[in-house]
């Protein structure tokens, strides 16, 4: 048995390997024979090895049926792997396959063609021998990527040469190439025809940009084309650094805090495609991104998250904006971004109850809510102000000016915060409408809702409505908490959540809000709704005992909801203390204040109207300089 683990003791134990050896052996030794002598014996010790290979190979499989365990691992799994692949291209490996190919096609008259083949097989060995010196330093992995297309790189070889010949000094295109070798070949006309192109060479290569596509991006977007956007998957598309199809009206960057949530729920609602995704990471960004424009042909928008701590692939997919941009910035006062951070929530882990049922204390699912501390995985039940040091363990939420400088060809449009907020949103989505040629809005109450606000962190809730729980109705006098209805599935589910969140999630057409029903009077908070499906509100109607102990628990646990809100909002920290931290901790101060003046740096110059209308920043700005000089 032989080194299981080395993959270049194995490939040197090939049969090809050991009998090209004995041909070049016997190469350097022919002149000592005479009248052919030495043939005669050079085929006896190739039948010779041939003969005992074929004995090791029955012995070793007789061997691992006894003892599977010494199976040898599969070749690329070998720690040397790569090391081992030069061997194949060693000229003992190269003769050896001739040899074995000629054996298996003896009725063939394969004899009469071995000296051509082994001429054949002695000149590829000396053109692989070159490639492998000079492209070495083109790409490390060199070997490893003809070792799998070795007689198709062969056939393309001149072409291939005057490609990275032309590209030699323009290395993300080369990396591109050898990363996707095999489609590479398997394209090559088409791709041949790209790089040469002077649409490559005036987007990519004079632009030194980082990332160039292997692809014609203008074919790409032609549907009509044989390969195009429709038949490749996002993840290759990824590999190949293809820009994202181009039928988006605009990118839309989530900074946080600044009410990306309710303009989101907005841009749904004027009917624009986009995935909202709370995912923080660039790669799924473009998979996203990617599958929704190549099926959707119109009203897209680019979204992604910039806030959070992860950077990785933000360069590449920030790069792979081909088009023209046009960037909309949701931007806000800092300071009350600061104060939004600082009072930020988490939900209850040992608490958080979203799905119960009539026996359930209400009291106990309130209280849902905790704050976020300095110390990963601790919560608090208040906001705690020195929160705010770990908001600024990284820049990575204001990075308006940097995101900027990482895209090539874009225009920015600043909306403020202040122009979503109830009074102005209708309007302001209107205007938004004629900027991008997008549907107006018609249904003005809906933008004058609260899309978290004082909801958020608390809504929504599902009441899960059985009659199994008729007789066990949750009482502050009787608290008994039965689940065992949650299992059935012929109950009814009710939504306890508002206006704006049932549009988020896209149930508003399948949920009605049916408050008026429960209530008789308006609620505190008007965007506060009971929703149900029509079917199961009939259901429910039919039912007369079990829709009023429903009414009458819905009427308790809202009056509790409202008090729980009055009661988390009392807790709230303002600008105002946000400033006064600031002021007492000068290493933070000075922190936020260059952070802000890096990134602030474009809006400044192109909207100055929105910064002066920043009442809290220039209060920082005044303190700054009144303490710092």
């Amino acid at each position: 048995m032989h080194k299981s683990n080395s993959a270049i003791e194995r490939i040197k134990n090939h049969l090809a390997y050991k009998l090209g050896k004995v041909m070049i052996d016997f190469s350097h030794q022919r002149n000592n024979y005479k009248y052919g002598g030495g043939y005669i014996a050079l085929f006896k010790k190739l039948y010779k090895i041939k003969k005992q290979h074929k004995k090791e190979q029955k012995i070793y499989q007789q061997t691992i049926q006894v003892f599977p365990q010494l199976k040898y691992p599969n070749l690329e799994t070998c720690s040397d792997y790569e090391q081992a692949l030069k061997y194949k291209f060693h000229l003992s490996y190269m003769l050896g396959e001739v040899l074995i190919q000629t054996f298996q096609n003896l009725h063939k008259g394969s004899m009469f063609k071995l000296a051509k083949n082994i001429k054949k097989a002695n000149k590829e060995f000396k053109i692989f021998k070159e490639i492998f010196n000079n492209f070495a330093k083109l790409s490390p992995n060199i070997i490893k990527i003809i070792s799998k297309n070795k007689q198709a790189f062969l056939k393309e070889l001149p072409r291939i040469q005057n490609i990275l010949k032309i590209h030699q000094d323009y290395q993300p295109i080369l990396d591109n190439i050898f990363h996707n070798f095999n489609y590479f070949i398997q394209n090559f006309n088409l791709i041949e025809e790209w790089l040469l192109s002077n649409d490559f060479n005036e987007k990519y290569k004079k632009e030194n940009h980082p990332y160039p596509s292997l692809l014609d991006p203008k074919k790409l977007n032609d549907e009509k084309e044989k390969i195009n956007y429709k038949n490749i998957p996002a993840e290759l598309a990824w590999e190949m650094n293809l820009p994202l199809p181009d039928n988006y009206e605009f990118v839309y960057p989530l900074f946080g805090l600044s009410g990306g949530g309710a303009l989101s729920s907005f841009f749904q609602k004027c009917g624009l495609n986009m995935h909202y995704d709370f995912h923080r990471s660039f790669l799924k960004s473009y998979y996203l991104n990617y599958n929704l424009f190549k099926e959707r042909h119109r009203n897209n928008i680019l979204y992604y998250t910039e806030w959070g701590l992860n950077t990785l692939y933000r360069e590449k997919f920030l790069s792979l904006f081909l088009k023209k941009v046009i960037i909309l910035f949701l931007v806000r006062d800092p300071i009350s971004r600061l104060k939004t951070a600082v009072n930020h929530h988490t939900n209850n882990p040992d608490k958080d109850v979203r799905l119960f049922n009539l026996s359930s204390d209400f009291n106990k699912i309130l209280n849902c809510k905790k704050y976020g501390t300095s110390i990963v995985g601790k919560f608090a039940n208040a906001p705690m102000i020195e929160y705010l040091n770990f908001w600024f363990f990284t820049d990575r939420w204001f990075l308006y000016n940097s995101l900027l400088s990482s895209i090539r060809n874009f225009e920015v449009f600043y909306i403020d915060m202040e122009e979503i907020k109830p009074a102005k949103a209708f309007d302001t989505m209107c205007d938004l409408a004629n900027k991008f040629g997008f549907k107006k809005p018609t249904d003005k109450k809906f933008f004058e809702g609260v899309m978290n606000g004082d909801f958020l962190g608390i809504l929504p809730f599902t009441l899960y409505i059985h009659s199994k729980d008729i007789d066990n109705v949750y009482s502050l006098m009787k608290s008994y908490e039965n689940l065992s209805s949650l299992k059935d599935n012929d109950g009814i589910h009710l939504q306890i959540t508002s206006t704006n969140l049932i549009e988020f999630y896209k149930q508003s057409k399948e949920y009605i809000n049916f408050t008026k029903e429960f209530f008789d009077k308006p609620l505190k908070y008007e965007n506060l709704g009971i929703f149900l499906k029509p079917q199961e509100f009939e259901r429910l109607k039919q039912d007369s005992k079990l829709f009023d102990v429903t009414k009458r628990y819905l009427n308790n646990f809202i009056e509790a909801l409202e008090e729980r809100i009055d009661l988390e909002k009392a807790k709230l920290f303002k600008e105002k203390d946000v400033l006064n931290y600031l002021k007492e901790n000068k290493e933070l101060r000075v922190k936020l204040k260059n952070i802000l003046d890096k990134e602030l740096v474009h809006i400044k110059q192109h909207r100055p109207d929105i910064v002066a209308s920043w009442k809290y920043y220039q209060e920082f700005e005044k303190m700054c300089k009144e303490l710092d000089g």
